[in-house]
């Protein structure tokens, strides 16, 4: 339960869906979400910043929207209860990834070192920011998080020209919709929003398409032909078929 009453929480997946997407990955789970009505799930704009790491689960969410100073006039530590992206990171929970919509803005580092600290500590994985953060070399250096940003910057998160508005809303990260809980699958081909009510069917659609593609990987690297193999041709299927009860 989070310890945060004044912003709603999200509901979470089952542990098991998002552990297959996972393993999955975002390419596959992309392509084969377009099967089931969703033709751009794709967060354009944030990149790996931590090559290697491969994140699913659910999305906390954090909007921002541009300052106006007589709606939001605070300094860096002033009034910190008021500070909305303090609010999002108190719903954390273990396995949980926090998307921010930041609007592109390169000047604003959303979080820092303590509060990408605070969030790993209670269990978070993945950040997704259509934005920068700050103190990113002691970030990469300390800590275990998978980081897909636009960049890095040493201001901190209200300094110029954006403030939080809202936690676990839908937000639009470059005009992708992200709503609160949707699984999100991150590595290093980029970012997919999975609607959690999809999620699944997608796992089942995924997982078979990652079955016979390997077959056909194996198939290809030992000289197979593209034809027959990729996609996988009606006349090679029952060869697939028997090389699946080898796997079992």
């Amino acid at each position: 339960m989070s310890e945060d009453t004044h912003t709603p929480d999200i509901v979470r997946p089952p542990q098991a869906i998002v552990d297959g997407l996972r393993e999955v990955g975002a390419a596959t789970c992309g392509g084969e979400l377009k099967k089931l009505g969703i033709v751009d799930p794709t967060i354009l704009g944030p990149t790996a910043f931590t090559p290697g790491k491969v994140v699913a689960g659910p999305a906390l969410t954090l909007q921002f929207l541009p300052i106006r100073e007589d709606v939001y006039n605070q300094d860096e530590y002033s009034g910190p209860e008021q500070q909305l992206h303090r609010h999002a990171l108190y719903h954390t929970q273990p396995g949980d990834v926090i998307c921010v919509d930041a609007r592109g803005n390169m000047k604003s580092g959303v979080f820092g070192n303590m509060m990408l600290t605070f969030f790993q500590g209670r269990g978070g994985q993945g950040v997704v920011i259509d934005g920068c953060i700050r103190d990113f070399p002691i970030v990469k250096r300390d800590l275990d998080l998978g980081l897909w940003l636009r960049g890095v910057t040493p201001n901190f998160h209200t300094q110029t020209a954006i403030y939080p508005y809202a936690v676990n809303v839908p937000i639009g990260m470059n005009d992708t919709l992200v709503m609160p809980g949707d699984i999100i699958v991150a590595d290093d081909d980029g970012v997919v929003a999975v609607p959690a009510k999809l999620g699944a069917e997608l796992l089942d659609l995924s997982s078979e398409h990652a079955e016979w593609e390997e077959f056909s990987r194996q198939r290809l690297l030992a000289g197979g032909h593209l034809k027959r193999y990729y996609p996988l041709s009606d006349e090679a299927r029952p060869e697939y078929e028997e090389w699946k009860k080898t796997q079992e």
